[in-house]
């Protein structure tokens, strides 16, 4: 890519603008730092990975520094396995990241100290409302909220009675600390939000220490302002928060004199593909898949188990950029950055998913020969490989037709073909069994046409792959496809939705010798079929294939 079309893309990006502008102003002297805040109540998804990427290329780009940080926050959704596949996720898909993580329960006793001292600047109550009178006193969007009869408590009352939820003396939802700010105002996050409230839960890193916990919306900024954050790069729904954002910082003497600026862009939607984290868990929770990491999911587990590449998902991520707008991106676009980033890497074998016998009746019985198959024609680099050939091969049950329509070039009584790296074959004959289906195709080879050596001239249509049936490698190949059968679902229908193909399992596959060679999470492209990985949970003994993505998008 040339450096004018490097200059365009940058232009778009309005992030890297405001930071190019921070930059000049000295605004955070010099200096960039983003980072990744996931609550660990589940896996990632792509979606995850495009702020990901996102963050990561920002601090990057501008000599900046990165980091993971978890908002654990809320210890009932919490869980320990969330966290460990999480940091997996971001180490592959940032190299020279630094392993920089960070927890929002570091800052508990931090986040309790602000809170403080938002109450002794009178900026803070308690509030003795239930969660159903706070939510009917907050107003609508069209009506303003009204004051809460606890509001005017004193700062010493108010401080008693925080310390006494930090030691326990309350039950859960007795209490709840509330930021004093406008009951009136237009945005509705600014009426006086909850910003502690009241849990006697066991948290995955604190232990029972705490039995009061920071809201979201209050702990993120003081999160980010306590790390050093310059730029919080988060999705489009944060936008109407941001206000309560920029009061939390604005109020704190610590961070007031430049405090992180909070910038919105749009989240990322696929076509035929659910994204929400806890349609995802529900479809685990009730056996529509098989867990977090199954192929068909769209979370970065189960896209790195199908084969997906992280610089895969870094090049779709660049390319569909980031804005305001929101919109659904074609799924076809990351097919193609897959396609597109293991054409040049992967070897190429043959590999039979149907099997049917083809048996060359004029060929030596008992002889062996072997053809010279090069692993990548598009990178010579990759040299070749020598494939077994004798008298009884398998192809494609769909490379022999009794009856073919027009235009088919493959096997058909009386056709010739070429069988690549090797002989012209013509089909002489055909054997069903006794339900009518071809079990057996014979033919006979021309000596002359052999691959690379030379011959009449004479030409055919079509060439078909094969695979010795004395060296075979079975194996079980797992088709994979769309999640959602089409376009037409919401969040209270996407289960009826689900496309009952996005699994077929086909389990007489046939694959040439060379596949033994090879080890688990190895990538490949299967002739004709598209690309496939090596299961990462499969034995060697017992070779089970996922297929990453067809040759050609197959998105309508």
């Amino acid at each position: 890519m040339n450096d004018n079309n490097a200059e365009n893309r940058e232009s778009v990006n309005f992030i890297q603008k405001i930071i190019n502008e921070d930059l000049i102003n000295g605004t955070y002297g010099n200096r960039v730092q983003t980072r990744f805040p996931p609550e660990p109540n589940g896996y990632l998804h792509v979606g995850h990975a495009k702020s990901i990427c996102l963050n990561y290329g920002l601090a990057k780009k501008n000599n900046g520094i990165f980091n993971l940080r978890f908002d654990d926050t809320n210890p009932t959704k919490e869980d320990e396995s969330f966290v460990e596949s999480i940091i997996k996720d971001v180490k592959w898909l940032c190299p020279d990241w630094e392993e920089r993580i960070f927890f929002a329960s570091d800052y508990f006793e931090k986040m309790y100290e602000y809170a403080v001292e938002l109450i002794k600047k009178g900026l803070a109550y308690i509030d003795d409302l239930s969660a159903d009178e706070i939510r009917e006193y907050r107003g609508t969007l069209t009506e303003p909220g009204k004051e809460s009869p606890f509001r005017n408590r004193s700062i010493e009352e108010n401080l008693e009675m925080f310390e006494k939820m930090k030691n326990g003396d309350y039950a859960n939802g007795e209490k709840v600390l509330r930021a004093k700010i406008d009951m009136a105002s237009g945005n509705i996050n600014m009426r006086d939000p909850v910003i502690y409230r009241i849990l006697h839960e066991t948290h995955h890193n604190t232990g029972d220490k705490w039995c009061i916990y920071p809201m979201y919306d209050y702990a993120h900024p003081v999160e980010d302002a306590i790390e050093g954050i310059t730029h919080s790069v988060c999705t489009l729904e944060f936008e109407d928060h941001r206000p309560f954002y920029e009061w939390v910082l604005n109020n704190l003497d610590d961070f007031k004199a430049a405090p992180t600026k909070q910038i919105e862009f749009a989240k990322l939607f696929l076509s035929k593909t659910m994204m929400g984290k806890r349609y995802l868990k529900k479809m685990v929770e009730e056996g529509y898949v098989d867990g977090w990491d199954d192929p068909r999911m769209p979370t970065v587990a189960a896209l790195r188990r199908r084969g997906y590449t992280s610089e895969a998902i870094q090049s779709f991520c660049e390319a569909i950029g980031v804005s305001k707008a929101q919109s659904v991106v074609d799924i076809a676009m990351l097919e193609y950055a897959v396609r597109d980033d293991l054409g040049p890497k992967v070897p190429r074998v043959m590999a039979v998913l149907n099997p049917i016998k083809l048996i060359i009746t004029n060929y030596p019985e008992d002889q062996v020969e072997y053809m010279e198959s090069e692993n990548n024609p598009d990178n010579p680099q990759m040299g070749s490989r020598m494939v077994p050939f004798c008298k009884e091969l398998y192809i494609e049950r769909d490379d022999f037709m009794e009856e073919p329509p027009k235009k088919y070039y493959r096997l058909f009584p009386g056709n010739e073909v070429r069988l690549r790296n090797a002989y012209f074959v013509k089909c002489v004959d055909f054997v069903k069994d006794a339900e009518g289906n071809i079990t057996e195709v014979h033919c006979t080879y021309d000596p002359e046409t052999k691959s690379g050596s030379g011959f009449d001239g004479r030409k055919v249509k079509g060439t078909i792959h094969w695979v010795s049936a004395k060296h075979a490698v079975d194996a079980q190949v797992n088709l994979y496809d769309y999640m959602m059968e089409d376009q037409d679902y919401d969040k209270t229908n996407f289960l009826e939705k689900l496309n009952p193909n996005s699994k077929i399992v086909l389990k007489n596959c046939k694959l040439e010798p060379s596949i033994k060679e090879y080890e688990t999470g190895d990538r490949f492209q299967f002739l004709r079929h598209g690309y496939f990985i090596i299961d990462t949970d499969t034995r060697l003994d017992n070779l089970v294939f996922n297929r990453i993505v067809q040759l050609k998008s197959s998105y309508k």
